[in-house]
């Protein structure tokens, strides 16, 4: 087995296993990819790290520099990881709203958390959009950088790796991704992957994208370039 020098070398390269017996007799083949396997139990790992060294090779991320993001706690959560293993301060907007569990992991990573407060802990339209617009003011400080989830392009290119593994995993015998996503970047990483081995394979979704975040994200990000 080989020895990571630090964790962030453990993400990805996650194990793909066959299911046998929740599967009816005759059907096709299925995988499903283990993606708690990465350190901090999430794919979002994969993500995070890509936006984070994409902005430091870009120039946009400079050492010493802040990491800003508003997140309901998965995202945060892995940026949390990633940015304690590179030795960035990130600030986090997040609400009372979203899992206890989640804040309280962003914290331990030392992560600064803004709590922006919800209406009965209901996630809304207007809540997102509050706190993409507390996210907005705090990387307007002088050295803070906003990864910016939902529209940052950098995002998908880190889930590139995880088509790759797959199919060497499967020896090139894919015929369908079936995925649950929420801004669709890592489906969209991982059929980039996958349809430049093969133009043969489907990639129906198992759910509709988060519609309070992606709508929310869409508009603040429209507001923002009218206003530029």
């Amino acid at each position: 087995m080989t020895i990571a020098s630090n964790v962030l070398e453990s993400i990805g390269n996650t194990p793909l296993v066959q299911l046998r017996k929740v599967v009816p007799p005759g059907s096709a083949r299925v995988l499903v990819k283990l993606e708690w396997a990465n350190p901090t139990g999430s794919m979002k790992d994969r993500m995070a790290k890509a936006v984070i060294e994409a902005a430091e090779t870009g120039g946009r991320l400079q050492p010493g520099g802040i990491v800003v993001e508003y997140t309901g706690g998965s995202t945060g959560i892995s940026l949390a990881l990633v940015c304690a293993a590179k030795g960035y301060p990130l600030e986090i907007v997040t609400s009372n709203a979203f899992s206890e569990e989640k804040i309280r992991t962003m914290r331990a990573f030392g992560t600064h958390l803004t709590i922006i407060q919800s209406e009965n802990g209901k996630i809304t339209e207007k809540l997102i959009k509050d706190m993409i617009e507390a996210a907005r003011q705090i990387s307007q400080r002088p050295g803070h950088w906003w990864v910016d989830q939902i529209g940052n392009q950098d995002a998908a290119a880190g889930y590139y790796s995880m088509g790759e593994e797959i199919w060497e995993q499967t020896g090139g015998k894919v015929d369908a991704f079936v995925h649950s996503v929420g801004s669709a970047h890592s489906l969209n990483g991982v059929a980039k992957a996958l349809r430049e081995h093969t133009q043969t394979f489907t990639s129906p979704l198992s759910s509709r994208p988060n519609q309070p975040f992606c709508r929310a994200s869409r508009k603040a990000r429209t507001k923002s370039r009218e206003s530029a």
